[in-house]
């Protein structure tokens, strides 16, 4: 959630940001709604300061003439109604408080200075490369066939059992799964990262505190006590620290946790039918970082290379590109995809997407930090993929194919699995 002084104090800035977002109409409508709240916000508040000045100096007047013996009847009626209205006042300007921060959740984070400007995904630059592709469509089987032909990825039962983008694996490459998960939580382990095993649903609050609702409403799996599956690891680790107050010492804090994550993917219809790239139940390792404000920047160039740490160990060759404006999600200040190479595609294919939220998840869910001089502030929250598993799982299964039937099994993944190669 941003901040209403922003609204308040540089409204142009919060427009043209809305503008380089691509926001929608709708957006812009919330927008105008804030303005006209905010405005008879500070109207009723300019009237406080003026009944309160006036009850103080009826109540300097009302001593003077007690003193004096003389009757007060004139300026007690008059000081009642005073603090009559100033008690209806605090009803009014509660009721638009709450009005304005429920139309705040509709509003998209600022965009860093350092975001490039464009409309979609063909504005993201290349910010480098690493390793160079030698598989290529004619080399290998994609994953989808090789799984069907290998009888460890059951697509057809995860469809019996729960519907489309449900798949059930076997054998090694369930092994594989629960190796790429030990692997990479070992792995950010090392770089000094807590690791966290969370509940997988959530509330409505924690699920508003990181900004999936009431936006993201339609993407969700939810019960029927407001409960919410989770769609990332994200949602329980950010709000481990909801309505508390950190050490500044403690900053930064480094997190990681695996947990299976649903989405209903709902504005995907038609997008990557076949395979593990698009699934409603998949499994994801994520890092997630509480910053202070000065150091947030910094925070995620370290995060973003926590995660490609994982994809150099595994030698799968991947680019990173930073993302525009018009491309960023609703809370990122500033976001880098890391895409890995998939064989089948001739294409580099999202694995990763790392953010810095500054203080837009913070204020939502009311995380703040204690600093030296005593003063409470705002912590910057980021997160990341460290990585998305299946997508992993892919990759691996096409970069590392041979004879469109072997798989070899990366170096590092050897004594997680047991094994050096998958066949059939």
């Amino acid at each position: 959630m941003i901040d209403i002084r922003l609204v308040r104090e540089n409204i142009v800035l919060v427009e043209q940001a809305l503008i380089n977002r691509n926001s929608s109409p709708e957006v812009m409508n919330v927008l105008s709604n804030i303005k006209q709240l905010d405005s008879k916000w500070r109207t009723v508040k300019k009237e406080e300061e003026l009944l309160r000045a006036e009850r103080n100096k009826l109540s300097l007047a009302i001593n003077d003439k007690k003193k004096k013996g003389e009757n007060t009847d004139t300026e007690i009626k008059r000081s009642g109604e005073v603090a009559a209205r100033i008690k209806q006042i605090t009803v009014e300007t509660g009721d638009f408080e709450a009005q304005i921060k429920g139309e705040l959740l509709g509003i998209p984070n600022i965009p860093d200075a350092s975001v490039p400007i464009g409309s979609d995904e063909t504005h993201n630059p290349e910010v480098r490369k690493w390793g160079a592709p030698k598989k290529h469509s004619p080399d290998v089987l994609d994953h989808h066939a090789w799984g069907e032909a290998s009888k460890l990825i059951d697509f057809e039962r995860g469809v019996k059992l729960a519907g489309h983008r449900f798949t059930v694996t076997y054998g090694q490459i369930a092994k594989l799964e629960r190796a790429l998960i030990n692997f990479m939580l070992s792995e950010h382990v090392k770089k000094g990262y807590l690791e966290v095993a969370p509940p997988y649903l959530v509330n409505s609050k924690s699920m508003t505190g990181t900004g999936q609702l009431p936006k993201f409403r339609e993407d969700l799996y939810s019960t029927q006590d407001d409960l919410w599956m989770i769609p990332t690891a994200e949602v329980p680790l950010t709000n481990l620290y909801a309505d508390e107050v950190l050490d500044e010492s403690s900053l930064p804090r480094k997190i990681t946790a695996y947990t299976p994550c649903f989405r209903k993917e709902a504005g995907s219809y038609g997008k990557d039918i076949r395979g593990l790239i698009r699934q409603h139940q998949f499994s994801k390792v994520e890092l997630v970082k509480f910053s202070k404000p000065e150091n947030s920047f910094n925070e995620l160039e370290s995060l973003l290379g926590d995660a490609e740490h994982i994809l150099r160990l595994l030698e799968l060759p991947y680019r990173v590109i930073a993302l525009c404006t018009g491309d960023m999600g609703f809370g990122s200040a500033k976001t880098y995809d890391i895409e890995v190479w998939v064989p089948s595609q001739d294409k580099y294919r999202e694995i990763s997407s790392c953010s810095n939220f500054t203080d837009f998840q913070a204020r939502r869910a009311n995380i703040r930090y204690r600093a030296a001089n005593g003063e409470t502030k705002f912590v910057h929250t980021l997160n990341g993929s460290g990585l998305a598993v299946g997508r992993t799982m892919v990759a691996i299964l096409e970069n590392y194919q041979e004879d469109k039937k072997t798989v070899v099994m990366p170096q590092v993944l050897r004594e997680f699995m047991g094994c050096e190669t998958i066949d059939f």
